[in-house]
């Protein structure tokens, strides 16, 4: 079970927010970094299923490029190290985070990946068949 700071239940599945590039690299090199943000706060950065919508509509609903929702098993995660920790980043939101084995910000790995579809915009929502 997932790590649980500030959580009361750990989830199945997280889910991560890709852009086109970063999803080709994980399946080519079968791990990746992720992007600046990841890097520079040395985690990644995901989500429970009921937060996907509304952190695309935050931070993703100008990017121009193709956008991929990552399922991932959180288990996996776990098993790296206890990598992964929920934590609270206001009053009401918890969040799941993957830092990797001791906080040392491991790559995602392409195994962890249970499925992965492309997300499309539609009437000012992003879907697909997670979301629906």
């Amino acid at each position: 079970m997932a790590s649980n700071e500030g959580s009361k239940e750990a989830e199945e599945f997280v889910y991560r927010i890709s852009t086109a590039e970063e999803w080709e690299e994980l399946q080519r090199s079968a791990a990746t970094f992720g992007g600046s943000l990841d890097q520079s706060t040395g985690c990644f950065h995901l989500s429970k299923l009921h937060q996907v919508q509304s952190t695309l509509q935050i931070f993703f609903l100008n990017v121009k490029e193709d956008l991929y929702l990552l399922q991932i098993d959180a288990n996996k995660l776990v098993q790296l190290g206890n990598g992964l920790v929920y934590e609270a980043v206001d009053d009401s939101n918890v969040f799941p985070h993957f830092y990797g084995p001791s906080r040392s910000f491991s790559p995602l790995p392409l195994d962890a990946v249970t499925k992965a579809e492309k997300l499309t915009l539609s009437d000012g929502l992003f879907k697909c068949s997670f979301l629906n």
